[in-house]
């Protein structure tokens, strides 16, 4: 359910969003060109130079709108459910905002708010999507990261996503909002060094895109768990406007958008590499 390739730098990336293959037991009331709307389109091929610079590489197949691997597992919105859950749930009225919205672990709408489900899930299907997906996806993570902290003494981790150019109704708490080509997030400087997210910021402007700071996206469960710039461990969400790369309703690649984005983001990486955040 998911590929997972070692680095030998101190870089990693993953994607947890872009995965496309549905499962059998899916059993999901919409069809496949809405469900494929959910997906962050395309952005392992974006990114499909990485590997070849010694860049870790981790990237789930399966779909986000079956399980969200950047939520916590006590996101769960246990309206979706035919029992008790009896694990732990979350209480922060942040995160209890998303699940509200149909976004948690398990989604319960689309971005446009249709229903993904017209049946409940039971306690143990639930449970067996976590051990499949969420489980190994979060340790491919971990162990990348500490993989590349050992080499090193410091990891830099970009959590890779993509965003349509205008927030849907459910997607986020800023619907109809028209993103930047780009929204780069380390949760108000909590999961990496400032100064790092800001080189990616300029770097990004200074090839002629627009950036934002941590808004409207700031960063969730994965630079939020992996995250820790104390102790040289940095972890940064970039969101990139699907906009630049794709025509989103075909989901068809506009090629010289992507080689345009494409040579920026390298040349990105290539200065990722060239730094020490100590």
């Amino acid at each position: 359910m998911l590929t997972s390739l070692p680095g030998s730098t101190p870089l990693v990336l993953d994607s947890p969003h872009s995965g496309t293959s549905y499962p059998a037991d899916f059993g999901s009331a919409c069809d496949l060109a809405t469900l494929r709307r959910a997906e962050d389109t395309h952005v392992e091929k974006i990114y499909a130079f990485a590997p070849a610079m010694g860049v870790a590489w981790i990237e789930a197949h399966f779909p986000r709108s079956y399980l969200d691997a950047n939520r916590d597992t006590t996101e769960l919105d246990t309206t979706l459910l035919d029992g008790e859950w009896t694990g732990p749930l979350a209480t922060d009225p942040r995160v209890l905002s998303k699940v509200r919205l149909g976004k948690g672990l398990i989604w319960k709408f689309t971005d446009e708010g249709l229903p993904i489900y017209q049946r409940k899930l039971t306690v143990a299907q639930v449970q067996g999507r976590i051990d499949r997906c969420w489980t190994p996806y979060h340790a491919a993570v971990r162990q990348a990261i500490e993989a590349a902290h050992a080499r090193h003494g410091y990891s830099i981790h970009i959590n890779c996503h993509s965003m349509p150019a205008v927030a849907g109704s459910h997607a986020t708490e800023f619907p109809g909002l028209a993103h930047a080509d780009f929204v780069v997030g380390d949760r108000d400087g909590s999961t990496a060094s400032p100064a790092l997210s800001k080189l990616i910021v300029e770097h990004l402007r200074g090839c002629g895109f627009s950036a934002d700071y941590n808004h409207p996206y700031k960063g969730v469960e994965l630079v939020r768990r992996y995250g820790a710039p104390a102790r040289h461990r940095h972890s940064i969400q970039v969101e990139i406007n699907r906009k630049l790369y794709m025509d989103e309703q075909t989901l068809e690649i506009d090629p010289p958008g992507m080689a345009r984005l494409q040579q920026a983001l390298k040349t990105l990486i290539e200065r990722l590499l060239a730094v020490d955040p100590r």
